[in-house]
């Protein structure tokens, strides 16, 4: 699971913002589909309360990530939505404290054995998610990607991506449209 993937619940719509967790049948539905990276069965049923504490924890990821992008300013479709910076950074880390790991042997038929990080036995469904989630934003903030983190300043937009080229403005080819429009319509509007 990619901490993009994680924020990019929120998009932008003609209309606004629209999120993918903002109901139980959402947060399902996404679950299921990074079954494999969150730890949870492919029948996956989400809780009001798992909902309410993943759009917790991805506010306050959007609002380090606004950070991270600084001194350009935050997605600007929900930047009045974000907690503080200090509040984001301290449920992060405590959502990726919550779950003890521990070393794995796996040691396939064909093939050398390797070591893997596991959750601890007794860690909740819930607790496994969110620290899926928050210590993939971790390693992202932490590592040598987060210089290529970016807002997309096309209009309306609240996505954040990494920058994968010198010339790249927008994290889409249909932002980068939408925003060369609204150049375009601004100037002749104003000439």
């Amino acid at each position: 699971m990619s901490a993009l993937e994680f924020v990019s619940t929120v998009r932008a719509t003609r209309t606004g913002p629209a999120d993918t967790l903002a109901d139980v049948e959402g947060m399902t539905a996404w679950g299921r589909a990074h079954a494999a990276q969150l730890g949870v069965d492919p029948g996956f049923v989400a809780s009001e309360e798992l909902r309410r504490e993943v759009v917790e924890l991805r506010q306050a990821v959007r609002a380090l990530f606004a950070r991270a992008v600084g001194p350009g300013a935050a997605s600007g479709a929900d930047a009045h939505r974000l907690p503080g910076f200090a509040e984001s950074l301290d449920l992060v880390n405590a959502t990726a404290l919550a779950v003890p790991l521990a070393a794995r042997l796996e040691w396939p038929a064909e093939g050398a054995p390797l070591a893997r990080t596991v959750p601890g036995d007794g860690t909740s469904e819930s607790a496994r998610i969110r620290a899926a989630l928050a210590t993939s934003a971790i390693e992202l903030l932490a590592g040598p990607r987060r210089e290529r983190l970016r807002t997309c300043p096309a209009p309306r937009c609240v996505l954040y991506f990494l920058k994968d080229h010198a010339r790249q403005e927008w994290c889409s080819v249909g932002c980068g449209n939408r925003a060369r429009a609204a150049r375009h319509y601004q100037q002749h509007r104003d000439g």
